[in-house]
């Protein structure tokens, strides 16, 4: 197997592995009843700390060197509690209201919200590049909402508030830890950040009521916290040994695939034409975004 083919595997497995994440909690919520801020917290508490011992393995130094400067403590603090704990509970929310395949798909505004971030912060109006990224996602949003029909919501109010949610947290998730993944191996960094922000929200969780579990919900939670995190994740960045950034975000696609056709196939979630194409629209964001800035200037240029 060539390096090429090496990073398509991990960066479609990694995506693939969220994307059955996202189906199983689906299925924790609707048929199982299991809590969201339960699942949530036992994610972040488990897969923090499987991670922070991989890491004590690997770079014993470099773990505990992010601790050292008070200043690095608090850019992870932040990132924790309002990067990545956000980014789990919005993304789950918008499971437990809505459905996987819608709750993926919004999170993929991310990249919206953090043009309008960067828009506002320099004061300066977005490329044309992004201006077309966001009439894609807000057509993109209607048609998932609405199924193309003004007049009515086919998502429930709560389930496009958590899934919009859920793309302003993927974005502060993306722009928070910047300094620090300069700094730190990302797996370091997102390791203290999920066992941070899994000690802080552990009390809201209530993680001493353990509701009564059957050993298909102790399979698929351990699935979540395993496949669906720490494996899914890593698979992610050993892809990016191999493959240009850019290319790993848009294989990132098949979460959603994925979400979608376990959600249709196995807990018959019902897809309709104009959710199909909404989805398409807010994943184009994502190759738009890929592209190299200069693109639509030259091809302007060439004419």
């Amino acid at each position: 197997m060539t390096d090429k083919q090496k990073g398509f595997f991990y960066a479609i497995t990694g995506p693939v592995l969220w994307g059955f994440s996202g189906s199983i909690a689906q299925y924790l919520f609707t048929q199982e009843s299991i809590p969201t801020q339960w699942i949530v917290g036992i994610r972040l508490l488990f897969a923090g700390l499987m991670l922070v011992i991989w890491c004590y393995f690997i770079d014993f130094k470099e773990l505990f060197a992010i601790l050292k400067k008070p200043r690095y403590i608090f850019q992870l603090l932040a990132f924790g509690l309002l990067g990545m704990l956000p980014a789990q509970y919005t993304y789950f929310m918008a499971i437990k209201y809505g459905n996987a395949p819608t709750a993926t798909v919004l999170q993929f505004l991310g990249p919206l919200f953090i043009i309008i971030y960067i828009s506002l912060r320099k004061l300066q109006m977005p490329r044309r590049i992004d201006l077309i990224s966001i009439v894609l996602a807000i057509l993109g949003t209607f048609l998932l909402v609405t199924h193309g029909h003004i007049n009515q919501l086919m998502l429930s109010p709560a389930a496009v508030l958590w899934g919009v949610g859920a793309g302003i947290s993927q974005a502060s998730y993306t722009l928070l830890p910047r300094e620090l993944l300069r700094r730190f191996d990302a797996r370091i960094v997102t390791g203290w950040s999920m066992l941070l922000g899994g000690i802080v929200f552990a009390p809201f969780a209530d993680l001493t009521h353990v509701p009564e579990l059957n050993w298909t919900a102790i399979i698929c939670i351990i699935f979540i916290i395993t496949g669906g995190t720490m494996f899914s994740y890593l698979f992610y960045l050993q892809s990016l040994n191999y493959l240009t950034p850019a290319t790993t975000g848009m294989l990132s696609a098949f979460e959603p695939l994925t979400a979608t056709v376990l959600a249709v196939t196995i807990l018959n979630t019902k897809v309709s034409f104009a959710e199909l194409m909404g989805a398409l629209l807010i994943l184009g964001i994502t190759f738009l975004q890929a592209l190299p800035p200069n693109l639509f200037n030259l091809r302007r240029n060439s004419k």
